[in-house]
């Protein structure tokens, strides 16, 4: 089967890293400057910029340059697509669960009689 990777993929790969995913936290607190957003992570900024980068190319964030500073943001209709889909797959799961409760709830599952002549208990 081969492997086409969709904005979806990309984020939950993105969402994968504990940096990034605390990168994430950090900037839904609002928009900050890359300088500001990289002090408590103590790497090189080269390397905390890829981590940006990955952000960045999936969608999950954009920067704009203002004057000296580059800032960054995030970009919420990429957690809305995320969010959508784990809502549907929720959704999904808990019909199949419910349905089997549904079937190992049946009468003669759990032997019990139908007519009413059995006593509730198992045979």
């Amino acid at each position: 089967m081969p492997y086409h990777s969709t904005p979806l993929d990309l984020a939950f790969h993105a969402l994968s890293d504990p940096t990034r995913r605390a990168v994430v936290s950090r900037l839904a607190e609002g928009e900050v400057p890359v300088s500001v957003l990289a002090e408590p992570f103590g790497m090189a900024l080269p390397s905390f910029a890829q981590h940006l980068k990955v952000l960045e190319d999936c969608g999950l964030i954009a920067s704009e340059k203002r004057g000296r500073s580059r800032w960054c943001r995030l970009v919420e209709a990429r957690f809305d697509e995320a969010a959508d889909w784990m809502e549907a797959e929720r959704r999904r799961w808990t019909a199949r669960l419910d349905r089997l409760e549904a079937y190992l709830d049946r009468p003669e599952l759990n032997g019990t009689e139908k007519d009413g002549e059995g006593h509730g208990e198992p045979v």
